[in-house]
């Protein structure tokens, strides 16, 4: 199969600023310039290389801040990296952060246009596919609402509607198949497995590590940016589960003995 996805040596470089950094101009004439200026600099991803093949689907696990989402933004063009370089053949289809793109007093419908269009459909094409995006969704009877008036499941089934009826030849998923009901999220995995069947790479980024042997052909263990571990699925959640246990069983507090005099 060929690869959808090549990254190679991949560096992101962060600032992190003072935390009591002037939060306005007053503050800063009043306080100096000094604190404007980053603290430190800190690599958010450093080193990764990893390849994802057209059909295949890899799981992205980690702990919160270990560059997970930083990774799929990267892939999925939303910035640059600092070091190496990521490859991606083909149409992207992302979801990586619930709502991004979406405008709250815009219309279910007015927004299922909009996202659309962003995700490299036509107008044509939208409308041709629109009665299926709608069908999927189950939202039938709110198109016409205003976005503010749904909920944050309802944003899921529309969003992860309108980027699987984008025929990606590359999905990223952030996390968001944990919002919504258990039905529906059913609904979306099977139609994930139909795409990955029809040739779609697909990374998937979850910290429910029991998802990820099920699903995932190969994962990537990210730890504090750098690729702790890559390979076969099963393989390297066991490795991730295990450093978890022994961190848990290290920074347990010792048992307490009460003696109790005679």
């Amino acid at each position: 199969m060929r690869d959808a996805v090549v990254v190679q040596n991949l560096g992101k470089r962060f600032r992190r600023y003072h935390l009591d950094r002037p939060g306005t101009l007053h503050e800063a004439l009043l306080r100096g310039f000094k604190k404007l200026h980053p603290a430190e600099h800190f690599w958010g991803l450093h080193d990764v290389n990893f390849k994802v093949t057209a059909g295949s689907m890899v799981g992205v696990i980690g702990r919160n801040g270990a560059g997970k989402s930083t990774l799929l933004r990267l892939i999925g063009g939303v910035g640059r990296p600092d070091l190496g370089s990521i490859q991606v053949h083909g149409r992207v289809g992302a979801l990586l952060n619930l709502g991004a793109g979406f405008h709250p007093e815009l219309t279910g419908l007015e927004n299922l246009y909009i996202n659309g269009i962003i995700g490299g459909l036509t107008r044509r094409e939208v409308e041709s596919r629109l009665d299926a995006i709608v069908a999927f969704s189950e939202l039938e009877d709110y198109m016409n609402s205003p976005l503010r008036a749904y909920s944050t499941g309802m944003q899921m089934r529309l969003a992860f509607s309108i980027a699987i009826h984008s025929q990606p030849d590359i999905l990223l998923i952030d996390e968001v198949l944990a919002v919504g009901d258990l039905a529906f999220q059913r609904k979306c995995l099977e139609r994930i497995a139909q795409v990955k069947a029809a040739g779609c790479a697909i990374i998937l980024v979850s910290h429910d590590v029991g998802m990820i042997p099920e699903l995932c052909e190969q994962a990537i263990w990210l730890r504090a940016g750098e690729l702790a571990a890559y390979g076969p699925s099963a393989g390297v959640v066991a490795k991730y589960i295990a450093e978890a246990d022994s961190e848990m069983h290290r920074t347990a507090p010792s048992p307490r003995h009460d003696l109790t005099p005679a």
